[in-house]
Order: C-alpha cells, then structure tokens, then sequence
C-alpha cells in the first residue's frame, strides 16, 4: 500500500478537487486554513503522482483532538486508504481525547476502531430568499468571549476562531459570538456560542442580512430545541444527519446547551 506523507501548502489544489470530487462544502481556503492550523496533523496517501486520499487532526489543547477531513476519491475507494490514514491519525493524537462529526458511511470504520456514539449533528440548509428588514444587537468590532467558548466546548480553539474572525465575525456583548465563512456551495454559519436564545437569534440575522440571496448551511445538534426552533423559523431545513463519536473520552459527553453552531466537521 502507498505510504502516508504530510500534506503541505502546495497540495490545496488537489485537495479542493478531492472535496469537490465527494460533493463537499469546503473550499481551497478551507484546506488551507487547515494545513496553517495543523502543519504536523495532516496526512495523505499518493498514488501514481495523484492525491487520492486526506485525513486531518487538529489538537486543541490542552487534551483534544479533532479528526476530519476523512477523503478518499471515489475511484479509489474500497482499498482500505480511509482506515489506513485514520489509524495514523489516532496514532498521532496519542493519549488526547479524538471526537469526530462521523456520516453513515464512516461510522461503520470508527466503531470497529473503537470509536463511541455520542450525540446526533444535523445539517440545516437555508435556500436563498430575502429576508424583511431586521434590527440587530449584533456588534462589531468582533469581541471573542475565550472564558465562555473554552467552557463550552471543553478546549481551547482560540487560534481556530482567530482565523476565521478574519471572514465573518459578530458579537453580543457579555453574551453571544458567531463567526462564518464562504463555503463551495453555500454560505456558512457557525461556530455561534450564546448564553441566550435572542442573542442567537440576533447573530443569524447579522450573518443573513450580509449573506442575502445566498444558500446557507448551519450544523446544529438537533436535540438543542432553541437552535432547531430559530432554524426552523428562519426557513432552514434539516437535510443530513451525522453521529458526534469519541475515543479515550472520559464519558460520553453531550455538548453544552451553549452551542448554537459547531464551527464545522472538520473542527468540532
């Protein structure tokens, strides 16, 4: 079987067509940021010249790390490339906790890998229409509330969240954040975390109002009944259902009632 090999900057090219090649929101930028975040936590498997396969760790600190970005093109598909490059993930992660946001055709490789469900995420799709007039307490410039995200999700992902402030970035003072980015097919909202369900709310409006016309795409728990219900009210529809997975977690863990918006399946 071909070896693994570190992806570097000049790999984005192929690994956009790779995403694409499976239907994928990510952009070149995306992979980029990825490689920029995680230089030592990307690996892929060449064969003939030709990127056929992707995997990615990002580690938070101090004891989490994020697996995505699990790729393999569809010719070559079948051949064990996806396991290979997962269990040199793990390898790299080593003793930290490994989640991963795991579709129905991956589950069935992380489970024999030791892998537990945790939680259901759903992605909601929004198709492109105007919205009326909206006021909101969204504010700029963007404050980063770091004490409630590291509460929230467990980790520290201030770097995570520096680069994407560089797209779309809005707060709520003393209570909510959001971030968004461009996406292949459809604008992106997430990562949101709030204290309130208003503060929530105001954020989307901030990111539609800039997004008009556009097809956006939110990842949620759906079990969160305040972001299903202003998903639902802002005419966003569920349309893909994956399973959160741990490895070396300490317990299973449902996530915090604080997230409206993971910042994707590739970062948690």
């Amino acid at each position: 079987m071909p070896a693994i090999r570190l992806l570097s900057p000049a790999d984005v090219p192929a690994l956009a067509g790779l995403s694409n090649s499976a239907s994928w929101n990510q952009t070149a930028g995306d992979w980029a940021r990825l490689l920029a975040l995680a230089p030592q936590g990307c690996f892929g498997i060449e064969l003939d010249g030709t990127l056929i396969a992707s995997t990615t760790v990002l580690c938070y600190p101090e004891h989490l790390a994020w697996l995505g970005m699990v790729l393999t093109a569809p010719d070559h598909r079948g051949h064990g490339f996806a396991r290979k490059l997962v269990e040199h993930a793990i390898d790299y992660a080593g003793a930290r906790t490994i989640r991963l946001d795991a579709s129905d055709m991956g589950r069935r490789l992380y489970q024999s890998l030791g892998f537990i469900d945790e939680c259901a995420v759903e992605r909601w799709r929004r198709e492109p229409f105007p919205l009326p007039p909206l006021a909101t307490d969204a504010t700029a410039p963007f404050l980063y509330d770091c004490q409630l995200d590291r509460e929230c999700f467990e980790a520290d992902r201030s770097s995570l969240i520096g680069k994407l402030a560089q797209l779309d970035a809005a707060s709520v003072p003393d209570a909510a954040f959001a971030l968004g980015r461009p996406g292949a097919a459809a604008a992106y909202f997430g990562p949101c975390v709030s204290t309130t369900a208003a503060a929530a709310r105001d954020l989307l409006e901030w990111f539609l109002i800039r997004h008009p016309g556009e097809l956006v795409v939110w990842d949620l728990f759906p079990h969160h009944e305040n972001a299903a219900a202003i998903a639902s009210q802002f005419g966003f529809r569920p349309v893909r259902r994956l399973t959160r997975m741990s490895l070396h977690a300490p317990r299973a863990a449902q996530p915090d009632t604080r997230i409206y918006a993971i910042a994707g399946f590739e970062y948690g």
